[in-house]
């Protein structure tokens, strides 16, 4: 997971929560109303948008399609619990959004233009210097040498000569350059 604190807007939020949820089954005109948003209730993966006055559309599945004026905050849980984003309102319809997001909801963030192709790749290359640190210090020469001295070599009762390597060794055939 990782953190996100950017600025977006109401609408660009909007999209990126319909990414996430509904985007297989909302109906057209529901996607294309600025006004509409999906809400979910639950433990796991709650979608709840903060406005003036709410009114329920219909619901499908799992979800409540509401029409929203006067938004003050959106808050999407994603219901692995792997995304929590917070989107709240600084000035009309611009916003700030922060929490912590997934994998997948990095796609979908950068999909609804939430966050830029330059904040993601911000984003990746911290997590692949994160995953570059090892774990545990490497081990000191001089400690793996001694231990190699310490440890017995135990001695083979059978080695092979090169007089039996010779004659197991396949014949060697002339005239190749």
């Amino acid at each position: 997971m990782v953190q996100i604190n950017t600025t977006a807007s109401l609408e660009s939020f909007r999209r990126f929560v319909i990414y996430s949820t509904c985007r297989s089954f909302i109906p057209d005109s529901y996607l294309g109303d600025p006004e509409v948003f999906p809400e979910r209730e639950g433990e796991g993966g709650a979608i709840y948008v903060e406005a003036a006055d709410k009114v329920t559309l219909k619901g499908i599945r799992d979800i409540s399609f509401i029409n929203a004026t006067d938004i003050l905050g959106v808050i999407y849980a994603s219901k692995s619990g792997n995304t929590r984003l917070i989107w709240r309102q600084i000035r009309g319809r611009a916003g700030k959004v922060s929490g912590e997001a997934s994998a997948n909801s990095l796609v979908n963030l950068h999909m609804a233009r939430v966050i830029t192709e330059e904040y993601a790749e911000q984003i990746a290359k911290q997590i692949a210097q994160a995953n570059q640190q090892p774990a545990q210090p490497p081990e000191p020469a001089e400690q793996v040498i001694e231990e190699a001295a310490e440890t017995p070599v135990e001695e083979e009762t059978s080695s092979p000569t090169s007089e039996t390597l010779e004659q197991e060794a396949p014949p060697r055939k002339e005239g190749f350059d």
